[in-house]
């Protein structure tokens, strides 16, 4: 099949949804399809580039810069029509998958519907990561959050198929959205995550960051508000009063430089490393230095590098928020704690470190449960979609 896979985000740029249709992508490519990409362009013209050996067509865009080089580039609703119909006479998909509801997937969705192209949508969206910094009161945030709610609707009530990551993402637009909605996993590479390399000396990523041997906790994604990380090295350095431990934060945001200032008023400094972004290809290397992951973000829809870990054999000390319980089963392959709650996190963690017999048991069952993950299963589901003739 021909497939196009249109996203407001893309690399470079560096979220869950980007990396999401990026592996869509390169796993579809696999199977022997045709793939090629339609995302924001990289300056304000329309280009065409290769990118990972497949079509990119960028969509003329305007860049927001924030501090601590965190980019997103922003297309205008206006004008890009002509350029996308071009791309769907040049490239001829059977099949469009979008990935939101902004200009960039808008307009695609309207063009190729025109076109009578069947269009499938994935829903990543939540408007809390998108207002975290507006500095409006309670009131006038929920007015704009059901404003980008209705938006939202109006744009993927257009489409012939609508899925979700997980169950509670789906719950989320069930009421807004008049077809029925399929829950398909994000999926992970189970031949590239894997536990093998644990407790390898030889570990490149060890040396690289300087990271000691001692008991290790890691967080991997965006350093920006809605993390929470802020919880985590509170955390951290109740934990450390009473056992000497190790945490890793790799990734880049807009709170990075807040977040090391943290650090030195805690007194932890020496207990945590920033290692910056590490490029996809190392992930595998970074997962296989610690000995247990945690995530704090409220707004997970899903959670890649939750996954991830996952599928490395660590055990994950997970917020009891959003779908992350769908990951992170209490007692089982990690703890729930509660939002906000660094007693509770920095209890689990004791726990955690207290018990070999219970981090082997716990990262077994990670193992168990992300089985139900594989990319295979998830590309088997997508192409059933596609190939579904009833639209």
């Amino acid at each position: 099949m021909r497939i196009l896979i249109v996203n407001d985000t893309h690399y470079p740029q560096v979220n869950g949804a980007s990396y999401f249709s990026q592996r869509l992508a390169h796993y579809l490519k696999i199977r022997g399809h045709k793939i090629a990409v339609i995302a924001p362009s990289e300056s304000f013209k329309h280009t065409k580039k290769t990118i990972d050996d497949l079509p990119v067509y960028g969509i003329r865009s305007s860049q927001f810069l924030f501090k601590n080089d965190v980019k997103f580039r922003y297309c205008f609703p206006f004008f890009n029509k002509k350029y996308i119909q071009q791309i769907l006479d040049e490239f001829k998909p059977d099949i469009v998958h979008i990935q939101s509801q902004f200009a960039v997937c808008r307009n695609t969705i309207n063009v190729s519907l025109k076109n009578k192209i069947k269009v499938v949508g994935t829903n990543h969206f939540m408007p809390e990561n998108l207002i975290h910094y507006l500095p409006f009161g309670k009131k006038i945030t929920n007015y704009i959050k059901e404003i980008l709610w209705n938006d939202f609707a109006r744009v993927f009530n257009k489409l012939n198929d609508v899925t979700s990551p997980t169950e509670t993402a789906a719950k989320l637009i069930r009421h807004r959205i008049k077809k029925p909605i399929k829950v398909i996993s994000n999926g992970i590479d189970l031949k590239r995550f894997h536990p093998d390399e644990k407790n390898n000396p030889l570990n490149p990523l060890r040396k690289l960051f300087s990271i000691p041997n001692k008991p290790t906790f890691l967080y991997v994604g965006r350093l920006d508000r809605e993390k929470y990380l802020d919880i985590v090295l509170k955390a951290i350095a109740k934990v450390r009063e009473q056992q000497d431990i190790h945490m890793v934060i790799a990734g880049n945001g807009i709170e990075r430089d807040k977040l090391k200032d943290l650090t030195k008023k805690l007194k932890i400094e020496d207990n945590v490393t920033f290692t910056g972004f590490v490029p996809d290809k190392d992930l595998p290397h970074l997962y296989n230095v610690a000995d247990c992951f945690v995530i704090a973000g409220t707004e997970e829809l899903q959670s890649l590098v939750t996954m991830e870990a996952m599928a490395s054999g660590l055990p994950v000390i997970g917020v009891n928020a959003m779908a992350l319980p769908e990951l992170v089963h209490d007692n089982k392959n990690g703890f729930q704690f509660e939002p906000g709650n660094i007693d509770e996190l920095s209890t689990k963690m004791l726990k955690f470190l207290a018990d070999k017999a219970l981090q082997k048991k716990m990262s077994d069952e990670s193992l168990r449960i992300i089985q139900h993950h594989d990319i295979e299963k998830t590309i088997d589901q997508f192409e059933k979609i596609y190939t579904d003739q009833n639209i």
